[in-house]
């Protein structure tokens, strides 16, 4: 009876230890991944050059005052989350080049996210392409460098962690 027990209890453990190992995982972004990505760049890109003659260029600068003002002139609203999950991209993508982060897929028991991960920290994540939407959809002002900081911040914080 007792090795019935233990036998029960031993695969009841590695089930267990299997499913939480389930629960997080992450791989690179596929190359459709990265092209889905582009094209999202590409329709706020496309929106701020028939607007207003301008065009995002990767600099910081520009780009946060591009994209606050195509919310500011609602030409992006909230209800429009897939334009305004492109902004996170777009976010994201100068984190990328500023901070030498990595684009990787992220999955838990919630599903799929494109998230930032910094080099050396395989468990901490920060997750920029949802920062504009949800702010917009539950009615707050966005303010996009503010955002960005805010993501920043959540950097600093990961990397002023030791290494486990």
């Amino acid at each position: 009876m007792n090795k019935w027990i233990f036998q029960f209890l031993l695969a009841a453990c590695l089930v267990s230890s299997s499913l939480a190992a389930q629960a997080l995982r992450t791989e690179p972004v596929s190359p459709i991944g990265r092209k889905f990505m582009e094209d999202q760049h590409d329709i706020i890109d496309d929106l701020a050059r028939r607007n207003f003659g301008r065009q995002l260029n990767g600099q910081k600068d520009n780009d946060f005052a591009v994209m606050q003002r195509l919310l500011d002139e609602n030409i992006v609203t909230a209800d429009q989350r897939a334009k305004l999950q492109a902004m996170g991209l777009i976010l994201g993508s100068i984190l990328k080049s500023e901070y030498g982060l990595n684009w990787i897929v992220y999955f838990d028991k919630y599903g799929r996210s494109r998230s930032l991960q910094v080099p050396g920290y395989d468990r901490d994540f920060i997750f920029p392409v949802t920062q504009v939407s949800r702010k917009a959809e539950v009615g707050i002002r966005v303010n996009i460098a503010e955002v960005y900081r805010e993501l920043e911040k959540s950097i600093v914080n990961i990397r002023n962690r030791p290494l486990l």
